[in-house]
């Protein structure tokens, strides 16, 4: 082929809505020398067959940001690049059964309030008034998105590759990629039938085929890519009068998308018939076996229908909307729709591979396709995105995503596509498959697990005859059997000594000739001394928050950097990149267990029991023998009492937590922890601490160094916000909640305008009260300052809190 090109900045893989958003974006950035390579015609995998809907309903952030995005750009995008499609915005009403689901509704509509989405919520009467074929007669409420409807596939995917092409971008069909070499310099070669394409970035947007393309990039870091395939079907209906009737009667505008979300299906009006699309519990998986291979090629194809599976849905709906039931079914899609474990998508960097990334396993990739176009071009070009898109980001999940994982999580997810995610709700499927040394004496003592980054940690200690069903857990409220042992929990750390076992702390030993020098070039204050360790920031170029990680200086030039659980792949990135070739970068996650000991009483327990200097001070760590196994002792607690963190090879661990337990230290849990830190103030990782924010936003500043010569990420960016000054600031807020303290991303109000939003919240029960960290206008953020708290539809009064812990604010107990 003479037009062949054989160069490009990036190539994507994957023709269908994804990959072309993709390369549009990155032509409306400016890069518009890529290439997208599709092995068939374009849409011919999960896009071609996809029903279309568009909704922008969300209790993701990111994913109501990204959903948001798509549909602004539907509605311009024929315009823009001179191509016309079927896209209607119907709007849509979602109907809630019980209390429950109506509170999740107001607060979804909340977060759409904020982003500028016009979410209505009406009365059973009001939905019938303008959906007049709708029973009623058992809803709590209905909430209208005027916003949502939906789009034609195939247009969509067309307009945006014509809008690429236009901008000089090229797509080559019916060329699939056969592989990829990464060269010395760490960009690369794009194998086709047709030729080698040499370029600096690849995209992996492969949809339902994404896993097969994943496997190219382990010889480089690679990892499997974490999904399954769903079979997913939908019907359409013959035409029916009373709905053309209804139509033509308004001007030719379609009825609202119905989705009864409590039985779990959607209905649209297609044409002048329905489209009817379960998503049912008795789910099927497909290619996940070896008798049910994946094929080389699946362009343009479905399974055959399978209506058993639905009939019960299909009965339902008929009640919901007797009218359906007077027309019979014209047609059955059955098609391939990729799931991720938790049925959101792969957006941003590979996974320990350089200059590739990954856009693919959308679920709902028309509704997000828009989007996800532009977080990809950030990442790409930019090197962050606009919004912090951690919910995305592949790096999320790690090496516990086995096949056997994969299918049982995106069977659960598709099988409770709507249900409702309730903070005290942990799923059961696929469990166990990352524990702690002392797992066994953890559930034998009456742990209730929750799974965080496939380690299983206790959330809370049952007592006999506490109620540890998942029924118990679904409420919003934060009353529950883990209520009362919670607050026992606190109580036993405020007053004596709690011991909570830790897995899955990601830990780095960073070590060799220049590492200090890094990594003073890399965070954005100083260093600790030889045997001390403080916490470090890395802000990206926008001085905002990337990562937070304790950094214990064991030598000059070694150094064990531990950070969160969720972000062990994502800081194995930020640091591997960084450093030079004579540091090296060990990941010792898997090998150490950690316990958290801590109370006024942790002294007193730890010296019958080790050789440690437990007069040594605050922020100081030391080798020593617990229970008479070598252990590592660190002076700090995130729960803000006298405390110690003890980390042991796992070998050594079931001794020491015995000999702990055996001195009479109580139990604790991940709840009881949570409460402590928000006392204390203490930030979590992506929830207070996110690229939405600057260090000097997040309240920071103390933890950067602009007088220290090394010109870090961001230096640039936080000398101007301090010259210019934050417009957002950090708070902690008194809130007198009712049942149920602020969620993430709760609305703040001062008035009747939204003045910021909350970070995290829960109960204080050292303090006795409901506490929100969040973010204000930097005007409001003057402590005395009376605000109201959003908390699923009601405002509460919240009250600006001094600049310093809520509990122990003097840090007395803690340096005790």
């Amino acid at each position: 082929m003479s037009d062949f090109p054989t160069k490009a900045r990036v190539v994507i893989i994957g023709g269908g809505v994804v990959g072309t958003s993709s390369l549009y974006h990155l032509a409306k950035k400016g890069w518009t020398d890529c290439v997208l390579l599709e092995k068939n015609e374009l849409t011919a995998g999960s896009t071609w067959h996809a029903a279309g809907n568009v909704p922008t309903f969300s209790n993701s952030w990111a994913i109501m940001n990204m959903q948001r995005y798509s549909t602004e750009l539907y509605a311009r995008l024929g315009d823009e690049v001179d191509y016309p499609m079927g896209y209607h915005q119907s709007g849509s009403i979602r109907l809630a059964h019980t209390k429950e689901r109506k509170q999740e509704f107001e607060r979804a509509m909340s977060m759409a309030l904020y982003q500028g989405i016009p979410m209505e919520m009406w009365t059973p009467e009001e939905a019938k008034e303008r959906y007049p074929f709708l029973e009623t007669h058992d809803l709590e409420c209905v909430l209208y998105d005027p916003t949502d409807g939906d789009i034609d596939p195939a247009q969509l995917t067309q307009a945006l590759a014509k809008g690429a092409r236009d901008m000089g971008q090229k797509i080559i069909r019916f060329c699939p990629a056969t592989g990829v070499t990464q060269k010395e310099d760490k960009t690369w070669i794009v194998h086709t039938d047709k030729g080698d394409i040499e370029c600096d970035y690849v995209v992996n947007a492969a949809g339902y085929y994404a896993q097969r393309v994943g496997e190219w990039f382990k010889p480089y870091g690679g990892r499997s890519v974490p999904m399954m395939v769903m079979s997913h079907q939908y019907l359409l209906t013959e035409e029916i009068p009373e709905v053309e009737e209804w139509s033509k009667a308004h001007g030719g505008v379609k009825l609202p998308l119905l989705r009864d979300v409590d039985i779990s299906y959607y209905l649209r009006q297609e044409k002048h018939g329905y489209n009817l699309g379960p998503y049912e519990p008795n789910c099927k998986a497909h290619w996940d076996t070896d008798a049910d291979p994946m094929p080389d090629d699946f362009s343009f194809q479905l399974w055959s229908d399978d209506l058993d599976r639905i009939e019960d849905i299909v009965t339902d709906a008929m009640e919901r909307v007797p009218l359906m039931a007077t027309s019979g079914i014209s047609r059955v899609i059955n098609g391939p729709i990729p799931y991720a474990p938790d049925g959101l998508p792969l957006i941003g960097p590979m996974p320990g591979v350089e200059n590739a990334f990954e856009n693919c396993v959308f679920t709902f990739g028309i509704a997000q396709g828009g989007g996800a176009g532009k977080v990809l071009a950030e990442w790409i070009v930019d090197g962050h995105t606009e919004w912090d898109m951690w919910a995305v980001d592949p790096r999320r999940y790690t090496d516990y995503t086995d096949h056997d994982y994969c299918v049982k999580k995106g069977m659960e997810v598709y099988g409770n596509e709507y249900a409702m995610h309730f903070p005290h709700h942990e799923w059961p499927a696929a469990r166990d498959k990352k524990l702690s040394p002392v797992h066994d004496r953890v559930v034998a003592a009456g742990g209730v697990m929750g799974a965080y980054n496939g380690w299983e940690r206790a959330n809370w200690f049952a007592k006999d005859g506490d109620d540890t069903s998942l029924a118990a857990t679904h409420t919003w409220g934060r009353s529950g059997p883990w209520e009362q042992r919670v607050k026992e929990e606190c109580e036993a750390v405020r007053d004596h000594c709690g011991v909570l076992d830790l897995p899955g702390f990601s830990r780095f030993m960073v070590q060799g000739h220049g590492a200090a020098e890094t990594l003073r070039g890399l965070v954005t204050g100083g260093l600790p001394k030889v045997g001390r360790m403080n916490l470090v920031y890395i802000s990206d170029d926008r001085g905002r928050i990337l990562t937070e990680m304790s950094c214990i200086r064991m030598g000059e030039d070694a150094f064990l950097m531990i950070t969160a659980a969720t972000a062990q792949w994502h800081d194995r990135d930020i640091l591997t990149k960084a450093m030079p070739a004579s540091v090296s970068v060990e990941d010792v996650t898997t090998t150490r267990d950690t316990l958290i000991v801590t109370g006024p009483k942790s002294r007193e327990i730890l010296s019958g029991l080790t050789d440690a200097d437990l007069e040594s001070g605050w922020l100081t760590h030391q080798s020593a023998t617990v229970g008479g196994q070598p252990a590592y002792l660190i002076r700090v607690s995130f729960a803000g009492e006298l405390g110690w963190e003890v980390h042991a090879l796992n070998e050594h661990m079931p001794a020491i937590y015995d000999a702990i337990r055996e001195a009479g230290a109580t139990p604790f849990g991940m709840y009881a922890l949570n409460s402590l830190r928000l006392e204390k103030g203490y930030r979590a990782w992506k929830g207070d601490l996110s690229t939405d924010y600057s260090l000097l936003e997040g309240g920071l500043g103390r933890f950067v160094k602009l007088d220290k010569p090394q010109d870090f990420p961001g230096k640039a960016a936080i000398q101007n916000e301090m010259q210019q000054g934050v417009k957002k600031s950090f708070v902690t807020l008194k809130v007198e909640a009712g049942d149920a303290d602020a969620p993430y991303m709760s609305c703040i109000w001062s008035g009747d305008q939204i003045v910021g939003e909350t970070t995290s919240g829960g109960w204080g029960y050292r303090v006795n009260a409901s506490i929100a960290l969040g973010m204000v206008k930097a005007e409001l953020a003057t402590p005395g300052t009376e605000l109201e708290v959003e908390i699923y539809g009601a405002k509460y009064r919240a009250v600006v809190q001094e600049d310093q812990p809520m509990w122990d604010p003097a840090n007395e107990r803690l340096r005790a």
